[in-house]
């Protein structure tokens, strides 16, 4: 009988024969990638280049792709928890801080120096060099005064550094107007500034010409602001040879659909006459808005949303590159103990609860968007008794 007799009848599969099939054994779904894995990836590709160009990647070159792993790793050298995290990776030693001479006769006998000031390769030539033009009148510069509620803006400047130091932006150089739009971070003779808003365009006779321009609310990280004019502020970043903060791996002309204008969070103060609500001293309403605020309030005085009387704005967060409504939820939860407890009745008759107001103090809500963008807010609570924030547990 040969291997194959047809006239010889089928066996019957078992139930285990049937689950040891090898097409019905489902494939292995990929691991979900973690913090940790990503990390490791993000650092091979820094040990890839320099066995690949024998080099270390530079954060400074024009060069996109080169100047993102250079960034990256400045992040890691800055970070020493995420070094050690992929220290078991660094064939080349790139996490290792060089060694500082010990005297300055070592310095002097240093190979690297004596190479250096050989110059064979004109490194010393500084003949090419743009010459940086220094301002050219007081009158052409907007004075800098205080910042007005600089605690709103200090938690963006705080978020960028980080992202510079863990390589998610980059420093590129600045190349123009078109890159002076709201929402953008620059650096302006080594001091970060964020452009907050641009005014309507104006009709200006400069020198017997008309030229358009406009008003820009330019804040700086230094709890200053300034209300210089478009042009002026390109004219200072070209004379101080300023950079544009941008996301790591996007092209220069990509550089602003990054920092988007999530929305508006809103503080607002009720002027209800009624005594149950006018003597409840730091009553606010926490809300969100994609339009102006201004938009979103009107006929406020007959909704029971705003207390079925009118209102007045105390704050407003411009919100940029996160969820808006996600940052208000977090700040509903944060104040849910200190919620307005309180039924209204709108002009049909029926019952309301107003569900976005709190009694809490201006100060303490500042404070708490000012945590939640530094990621503080997740060890600490709120203390109705003390109106302050107390680390959990």
């Amino acid at each position: 009988m040969t291997e194959h007799d047809s006239t010889e009848p089928a066996v019957p599969l078992s139930l285990d024969d049937i689950l040891d099939d090898e097409l019905l054994i489902a494939p292995e779904k990929p691991k979900k990638l973690t913090s940790s894995d990503r990390l490791e990836r993000a650092f091979l590709e820094i040990v890839e280049f320099r066995r690949a160009e024998g080099r270390l990647p530079s954060s400074q070159t024009r060069e996109i792709a080169e100047r993102k792993l250079g960034a990256r790793l400045d992040g890691f050298l800055a970070n020493e928890a995420k070094a050690q995290a992929v220290q078991h990776l660094d064939e080349f030693g790139l996490l290792e801080a060089p060694q500082a001479p010990a005297s300055l006769d070592e310095l002097i006998e240093s190979e690297d120096l004596d190479e250096l000031l050989g110059d064979e390769a004109g490194i010393l030539d500084v003949s090419d060099l743009p010459v940086i033009k220094r301002p050219e009148s007081a009158e052409s510069i907007a004075q800098r005064v205080k910042a007005k509620e600089f605690d709103v803006f200090e938690p963006l400047f705080k978020a960028k550094h980080a992202e510079l130091a863990d390589g998610t932006f980059t420093m590129r150089a600045f190349t123009g107007m078109d890159l002076i739009r709201e929402g953008t971070f620059f650096v302006l003779n080594g001091v970060m500034c964020f452009v907050a808003e641009i005014g309507e365009e104006v009709d200006l006779v400069i020198g017997g010409k008309p030229k358009r321009k406009q008003r820009l609310r330019l804040v700086f990280e230094n709890g200053t602001e300034s209300a210089m004019y478009d042009k002026s502020l390109q004219t200072r970043m070209y004379e101080s040879q300023g950079q544009v903060l941008a996301r790591a791996g996007y092209d220069v002309d990509d550089i602003l659909d990054t920092d988007i204008d999530s929305g508006h969070i809103y503080v607002l103060q009720s002027l209800n006459t009624d005594p149950v609500i006018a003597n409840l001293d730091n009553l606010h309403k926490i809300g969100f808005s994609t339009t102006s605020v201004e938009r979103r309030l009107q006929g406020a005085s007959k909704s029971p949303t705003y207390l079925m009387a009118p209102v007045k704005i105390v704050a407003d967060y411009r919100v940029y590159n996160v969820k808006a409504s996600a940052l208000e939820n977090l700040l509903h939860r944060v104040f849910a103990e200190v919620r307005l407890d309180l039924t209204q009745v709108d002009r049909k008759g029926r019952n309301y609860d107003p569900s976005e107001w709190f009694v809490v103090p201006r100060d303490a809500i500042n404070r708490a968007v000012a945590m939640i963008m530094s990621g503080e807010i997740a060890d600490y609570v709120y203390d109705p008794a003390t109106r302050g924030f107390v680390r959990r547990g």
